[in-house]
């Protein structure tokens, strides 16, 4: 029995010492084959010119972190590719609250608000205020969902857009095949507004103030350049302006740089996209005008009628109203007017939505009526007034400017008799309006004569989706309704 157990405890040991042994020769091989591979990868990263232990030093892995939300800069309208972050709504260490307004971002079209996409903490603001042409899907801001992760990312840097190799860069000539050989003077100039530095946080070169504060001191006539913000990185907001003193208006949001002879004014994110699509118009689509002037005086008749049954209603209608309901009307009888190039198709609209041109002081914007065939002259009204002032206080959604059917453009408050307007591309059609004004007419009267109110407007027409002859139509289906408005009731 004694010797059972020994021989029993003599075998577990040597299988003990069997399986230490075989376990420790294991381990010892992967060592060294971990150990040749690692000195491999130190010489393959010699040999590129790199240096291993800085970099290993430098990198921290985003699994270094505690659980957060990279943050990336969004396409805010269908045409955005870059952004000019105007402010910061919030700040490090600010809770947040979903929906809440993260920051004010400057598009191709208009200042929008970015609206925070998670609950949680803002742990870290990798692009200031101020910075312009941020591409879309660069990191802006780290989310975390509790207050104590917040320190973990005081130090935190994008490090994997740094680490990678900086794409090649374009030929300049790519975007050029639309402009023609004789434009190199031209070309030549168009870089100017790129060489403006862009600038990490407001200076004395730019005045970056709130939306509602530029509208605010625009009416108020105060001037911005005297005033200090106490917003996110020195910005102005409305209440900065209650302790303003008036100091002549000024026109807002725009930084004059000194140049020799003049100044150079930095071109928006707007007013480039301005640039771009009415240079595309010009160079793409075959324009051709048409004229004619409108006898206004039942139409004007028309409208101090209304306006007097709608003054308890405070609703004051104008011109502008009929003729958006005339332009509406002028479609449903002539539709191909309220048609678009697409290419390989022409496509003829059921609906007639207006696209209405409304000067700001970023630039032209065309918000959208939709549905004018459809709408009361009382309704058109309101709804232009309401579009007009979300487009100069910069609150305009992407689907409120884009698309439309046909555009109108009206000068005649600035007493511009005619003139031609550029196509809103694809729409086919684009009505320019002239101011009203009396004119002699001849009659059969003791005096030989008598006054009537005409109106100029020029059509500007694409040849490729309306012949001649259609917009001859359309321009006197739209004068039939205008020297006879009671008809657009029909």
């Amino acid at each position: 029995m004694i010797r059972t157990t020994s021989s029993l405890r003599n075998g577990l040991a040597r299988a003990i010492v069997r399986g230490s042994a075989r376990t420790n020769i294991v381990r010892s091989i992967v060592i060294r084959c971990l150990h040749r591979k690692h000195q491999q990868r130190i010489q393959h990263h010699s040999a590129l010119r790199f240096i291993w232990t800085p970099w290993q030093q430098q990198v921290r892995l985003y699994a270094d972190y505690p659980d957060h939300i990279k943050v990336p800069l969004p396409a805010l309208s269908p045409t955005m590719e870059t952004g000019t972050i105007i402010s910061w709504q919030k700040k490090e260490g600010d809770k947040l609250n979903e929906g809440d307004l993260l920051a004010e971002i400057e598009t191709d079209k208009a200042t929008m608000a970015f609206e925070t996409p998670e609950e949680g903490y803002l742990a870290k603001i990798l692009v200031p205020a101020g910075t312009k042409n941020v591409p879309i899907g660069k990191l802006v801001c780290i989310i975390v969902s509790d207050e104590p992760s917040i320190a973990a990312f005081k130090d935190f840097k994008d490090d994997a857009a740094a680490a990678a190799p900086p794409p090649v860069a374009p030929p300049p000539a790519a975007p050029i095949p639309s402009v023609p050989p004789q434009s190199s003077a031209a070309l030549s100039a168009a870089p100017t507004p790129a060489k403006v530095p862009s600038i990490p946080a407001p200076s004395g070169d730019r005045i970056y103030a709130s939306p509602l504060a530029r509208r605010l001191a625009a009416e108020k006539g105060l001037n911005l350049q005297s005033l200090k913000g106490t917003g996110l990185y020195g910005s102005i907001t409305s209440k900065d302006l209650e302790s303003a003193v008036v100091a002549g208006a000024v026109q807002p949001g725009i930084a004059a740089v000194g140049a020799p002879g003049g100044i150079d004014i930095p071109v928006s994110n707007i007013r480039a996209v301005i640039a771009k699509r009415l240079l595309e118009s010009k160079q793409t689509i075959p324009h051709y005008y048409l004229s004619v002037d409108i006898k206004m005086d039942a139409a004007l008749a028309m409208r101090e009628q209304f306006n007097k049954l709608l003054e308890k209603d405070k609703i004051k209608l104008s011109v502008n109203d009929i003729i958006i309901k005339g332009m509406a009307m002028a479609c449903k009888k002539v539709p191909e007017g309220n048609s678009a190039w697409l290419g390989n198709v022409i496509r003829q609209y059921n609906n007639v939505d207006v696209s209405v041109a409304v000067s700001t002081d970023s630039g032209l914007i065309t918000p959208i009526l939709f549905g004018a065939d459809t709408k009361g002259i009382v309704q058109i009204s309101k709804d232009v007034k309401a579009l007009a002032a979300k487009a100069r206080e910069g609150k305009l959604q992407p689907h409120e400017f884009q698309g439309g059917t046909i555009t109108l453009s009206n000068l005649g408050m600035f007493g511009i008799k005619n003139f031609s307007a550029i196509i809103n591309p694809p729409q086919s059609i684009i009505l320019a309006v002239g101011t009203t004004e009396a004119r002699l007419v001849p009659a059969k009267n003791d005096k030989g004569f008598t006054t009537a109110q005409y109106m100029s407007v020029t059509a500007s027409c694409d040849h490729r989706t309306v012949d001649g002859a259609i917009g001859a139509q359309w321009l006197a289906a739209f004068k039939d309704l205008m020297e006879n408005p009671t008809t657009m009731l029909l």
